[in-house]
């Protein structure tokens, strides 16, 4: 077995190992997964089923939690690795929303009118 084989297995083995596998620094992200990666699978369904207001909220919550995930000592990678992918996959599903519907400048036109209307029946 080379040096790099058994230093693996060797970490891999540790009691260190072992706690960070029973962490929420661990379970945590690893459960998290499932939102960037159910945005990455969304990436071949039609765009007529994105909400632009869910997916605006998601990228706002990977930024704030990314960058969580980078100041919090120590550091989670694990947790600002996924929090990156999904500001990524949150990104592409929010352009695509914008594009299906008509382009930017119709989207923020059509949004301020929502809220105009919300405003008023107040």
């Amino acid at each position: 077995m080379s040096s790099f084989t058994s230093n693996l297995v060797q970490k891999l083995g540790s009691k260190e190992f072992r706690a960070y596998l029973m962490s929420t620094h661990f379970w945590g992200p690893v459960a998290n997964w499932g939102i960037p990666l159910s945005a990455i699978a969304d990436f071949s369904s039609s765009p007529d089923m994105i909400s632009g207001r869910m997916t605006a909220t998601l990228i706002l919550y990977s930024t704030l939690f990314a960058r969580f995930a980078w100041m919090v000592n120590p550091r989670n990678h694990l947790l600002f690795a996924c929090h990156i992918t999904n500001l990524t996959a949150q990104s592409v599903q929010l352009g695509r929303f914008v594009n299906y519907n008509g382009g930017l400048s119709k989207v923020l036109k059509d949004s301020a009118q929502v809220f105009k209307g919300a405003a008023e029946k107040k």
